[in-house]
Parts: structure tokens; C-alpha cells; sequence
């Protein structure tokens, strides 16, 4: 399982990088060169990965925001805890139908 970063860091590094990010060619080699992810102690890619998203959370960038994405998690959690009601549901039926039937006496 990943290790949670916390947040505080993930600002600064996209901080750091998008500081930086004028001197370099590219925003990979900002990450590297400024040593935003070794100083920082997490992945270069990781920073890449932050980076990108924060653009995409500024409207800088097409894709997915934050947000939407946290809505879409908690959107899937909750579809999923209605089915497993449902299939509790459709059980219960099923089980107290046939307790009632004629038939079965």
C-alpha cells in the first residue's frame, strides 16, 4: 500500500519545481535538477505525477481535477454499498416469499 504524503509536502514541492521551472527545458528536468525529490525524500516521478495534477486542479491542463475525482470515488463507494443492499434485499424477499407459500406447508 503507498505511503500517504503528506500534504503540506506535495505543495512544496510543486512549489519548488514551478519555481525552477524557467531555468530547465522541461518540468522532468526541474524536478531533477533542483533536487526537489531527493531534498524532499520521495520519487522524481512522484513530483512529476503532483506537478501534473496541480496543473490540471488550475485549470491549466485538461483531465480529471481533485475534486472531481474525490466525487467520483465516493460516488463508485456508494453505488457499491446500494448493490450489496440490494442483493441483501432481493434475498430477504425471496426467503420471506417462500416462507409464505401455500405450497410449502
Amino acid at each position: 500500500m503507498p505511503k500517504k504524503i503528506d500534504p503540506a509536502l506535495r505543495e512544496r514541492a510543486v512549489r519548488l519545481v514551478r519555481e525552477h521551472r524557467g531555468e530547465y527545458s522541461s518540468t522532468t528536468a526541474a524536478a531533477v535538477a533542483v533536487a526537489v525529490a531527493r531534498q524532499l525524500g520521495v520519487a522524481r516521478e512522484s513530483v512529476r505525477r503532483w506537478l501534473a495534477q496541480a496543473e490540471i486542479d488550475d485549470g491549466a491542463r485538461p483531465g480529471i481535477t481533485s475534486e472531481e475525482s474525490a466525487e467520483i470515488r465516493r460516488l463508485k463507494a456508494e453505488n457499491r454499498r446500494l448493490r450489496e443492499d440490494n442483493e441483501i434485499l432481493k434475498a430477504a424477499t425471496v426467503f420471506f416469499a417462500g416462507e409464505l407459500d401455500p405450497r410449502n406447508r
